[in-house]
């Protein structure tokens, strides 16, 4: 990132549309990264005590399990941003998603590495995919990101995959913080993140590129961010759930998993 774009996101929080003003491509980026450095998920508490080593092993437990909902929802909301492309060409760049967590495979793809997480965490294959033990809050904001992405324009639903311009930090944070602190996950088990230290960056830098060139007035610029923002919270509002069930005050509403509860279906 350019010195003039690392003054705009250290100094400038106002969208275009308050300005009224297009932003050029510098500041446009940065207002975007200004999102993530003040709004994405590696600020929240839950994910300090996760990669802190601060969770013992059912509040991982549960965020694995959870985080599953999120995970097996991605490449269903690829395909609805597929389904609206009449661009072959963006079409064929897109649908390395749906490869990228599905695979090629039976037992390939993200999804499947995923699992090898909560296989090693105790919890069955059947009891996980069934989503038995879901924080509603949870699937209320996976659900409202599918529909996001199904309902707001092609150009806000392209944009809500930004938060992968980040997603490097988080993963290399979780990744160390959770080997060195917890001796019931390996390198092998967390071989999910590995992958996405490459994918995520070469989807954001697409994505980046596709906003950046479709949105050319400050009202489409300020769908862009908004649709940010509403990704980061979709992000956050999942952690609030787990913190609030599983940390503090530690109360799993009806129907969720709690520890020493079932791990089989």
């Amino acid at each position: 990132m350019s010195s003039a774009v690392t003054v705009f996101a250290a100094s400038s929080s106002i969208a275009p549309a308050e300005t009224g003003r297009l932003l050029n491509p510098d500041e446009f980026e940065a207002a975007l990264r200004a999102i993530g450095a003040s709004r994405y998920h590696n600020l929240h508490p839950f994910h300090r005590l996760l990669h802190g080593g601060r969770l013992n092993q059912d509040q991982v437990r549960a965020w694995a399990l959870n985080r599953y909902c999120y995970q097996a929802m991605i490449p269903i909301k690829d395909a609805s941003i597929v389904a609206r492309m009449e661009d072959a060409s963006l079409r064929r760049i897109w649908r390395q998603r749906l490869v990228d967590h599905d695979g090629e495979a039976e037992g390939d793809g993200g999804i499947e590495r995923w699992l090898k997480l909560t296989d090693s965490l105790g919890f069955s294959r059947a009891y996980v995919v069934a989503a038995r033990g879901i924080l509603p809050a949870t699937r209320f904001a996976v659900e409202a990101y599918v529909h996001f992405v199904r309902e707001r324009s092609l150009l806000e639903a392209i944009a809500s995959s930004l938060t992968e311009l980040f997603a490097p930090i988080i993963i290399s944070e979780r990744v160390a913080g959770m080997l060195a602190a917890y001796d019931f996950v390996s390198k092998d088990t967390l071989t999910y993140f590995d992958k996405r230290m490459t994918q995520a960056p070469r989807d954001a830098e697409f994505a980046l590129a596709y906003v950046t060139a479709h949105a050319v007035t400050p009202s489409l610029q300020a769908q862009v961010l908004g649709a940010l923002r509403f990704k980061c919270d979709v992000l956050w509002s999942q952690l609030d759930a787990l913190h609030h069930a599983y940390v503090d005050p530690g109360l799993p509403p009806p129907g969720a998993w709690t520890p020493g509860g079932e791990t089989t279906a």
